[in-house]
């Protein structure tokens, strides 16, 4: 027998899905996320939303060696104290509580962690930290998701710290990255330092912990760029972990 693969759990989405004969509520995790944990030598891991783990995630967390918080619907600004905005919509509460529960508790135990999108959002709100709710309101422009639903035209730079983890584990101070997201970090939640800042408008588009063995939040989709060394990185950080 080989070495173990680290097993990497990718947080599911809640949503409406057709499939066969069905149309009904679904947990789904886009295959992108999967093959770039496998091509990085990883086990991949579908982790369910689970009442039980959002209450204490350690029976979970004893099944990982990594965790990525996977993208999907806006974070509910009732986890970060805030009026919910008209463009903040498709909410999920019982996900953030899941998903910020599984984040503190991977943080606790050094687990390596890789929040994308959405997740980078949910790693910022779970230590504490805010978010701008409709980026346009603050910088004036849509080109952060320039087609709903699609990846189509969705590239630009992101610039990153020299030496930080984010400058690590992608090996260049500039990065071409697909995003699709409305939202962003405000106020850093605690122990969190921005890394990386979008070439549009300064967005902080990487947040890391400095102090553990890997947290790293990004806020575009590297999954769906098959050059992107970022979920490998992770798979990488939660190797050593299993070693």
């Amino acid at each position: 027998m080989g070495v173990p693969r680290p097993r990497i759990g990718i947080c599911s989405a809640i949503e409406r899905a057709r499939w066969a004969a069905w149309d009904r509520e679904a947990l789904l995790t886009p295959r992108s996320y999967v093959d770039r944990v496998h091509e990085a030598g990883g086990l991949a891991l579908l982790l369910p939303i689970d009442p039980v783990a959002s209450e204490d995630p350690s029976d979970m967390l004893d099944l990982l060696d990594g965790l990525i918080l996977a993208g999907g619907a806006d974070v509910d600004p009732a986890s970060y104290g805030a009026e919910r905005h008209p463009h903040t919509v498709d909410t999920k509460p019982d996900r953030d509580a899941f998903e910020i529960s599984l984040a503190r508790g991977a943080i606790e135990r050094d687990m390596p962690v890789l929040g994308i999108c959405r997740g980078m959002q949910l790693l910022n709100v779970a230590l504490g930290g805010t978010l701008l709710q409709h980026l346009p309101d603050t910088y004036g422009h849509g080109d952060h998701r320039r087609s709903l639903g699609s990846f189509d035209n969705a590239d630009h730079d992101v610039r990153l710290a020299e030496g930080s983890l984010a400058h690590r584990a992608i090996g260049e101070l500039e990065h071409m990255t697909y995003s699709h997201h409305h939202q962003g970090v405000d106020v850093l939640g605690a122990g969190l330092q921005a890394s990386g800042w979008s070439v549009l408008d300064d967005l902080v588009e990487t947040i890391e912990l400095p102090g553990r063995r890997f947290v790293l939040g990004v806020q575009w989709h590297p999954e769906v760029d098959e050059r992107s060394p970022v979920v490998a990185a992770l798979v990488e950080a939660a190797a050593a972990v299993r070693a």
